[in-house]
């Protein structure tokens, strides 16, 4: 059907089911490796490599297709020591009297703490932003529809892009997160969303010995 506005979907051409099964295998196997890393090696990233992983962000379905999202990408060391300067204060609160036991006593396996050297340590951060609502030209506000759902798929498919290269990722989300619009010059109208910490792994790299709920758990099929 013609539908005023829109152009011919071009896609390819069928696969057969023994080609979808092995493509997709083969990416479970990719992505069944991946692990949130915290110790991170200083090796640099090409940009080009961000880009096209930003590129795959970009690409991600959207309410409305307002594309409601906007990725900083920092590798200036002093932006990323202010960064942690400002991160660190905030985990100080939250792991001293304000932090909700119940959180603090679930990520003791996890070995996490107050101390994030791998800010500064990592060759790349990229603070997610969404977008809560759009500016037009004249400032009006534009609405955006379901824009947190939005931006969490779109952050799902850089993860797996950056892996798919190879890549570390860690997603750090300290509370609050308010102090990224002021590092990064962020307008009102955008919230932080996740803290991607980006890079190789460390030659020692360690991670918690942590088991994923079996499929039945996850799944059901009607």
């Amino acid at each position: 059907m013609n539908r005023p506005g829109t152009s011919p979907h071009n896609s390819p051409a069928p696969l057969s089911d023994e080609e979808m099964k092995r493509r997709v295998s083969e990416f479970l196997e990719l992505m069944r490796r991946r692990r949130t890393v915290r110790d991170f090696s200083n090796r640099p990233v090409p940009r080009e490599v961000i880009e096209d992983a930003l590129r795959v962000a970009g690409s991600a379905p959207s309410g409305a297709n307002l594309q409601p999202w906007h990725f900083v990408v920092v590798s200036e060391p002093a932006i990323k020591s202010r960064i942690r300067a400002a991160a660190e204060e905030v985990e100080r609160s939250f792991y001293g009297e304000q932090g909700d036991q119940k959180w603090l006593e679930a990520v003791v396996p996890l070995g996490t703490g107050p101390d994030k050297p791998f800010l500064e340590t990592a060759p790349s951060l990229i603070a997610v932003f969404e977008q809560r609502y759009g500016l037009a030209a004249d400032g009006r506000r534009i609405r955006h529809y379901y824009p947190r759902e939005s931006v969490g798929i779109a952050v799902g498919m850089l993860i797996a892009a950056l892996h798919s290269a190879g890549l570390a990722v860690l997603t750090y989300t300290p509370h609050p997160m308010g102090f990224l619009n002021d590092v990064l010059q962020r307008p009102a109208n955008e919230k932080p969303f996740v803290l991607l910490v980006v890079g190789h792994p460390a030659e020692n790299a360690r991670v918690p010995a942590i088991a994923r709920k079996p499929f039945e758990e996850i799944a059901s099929f009607l």
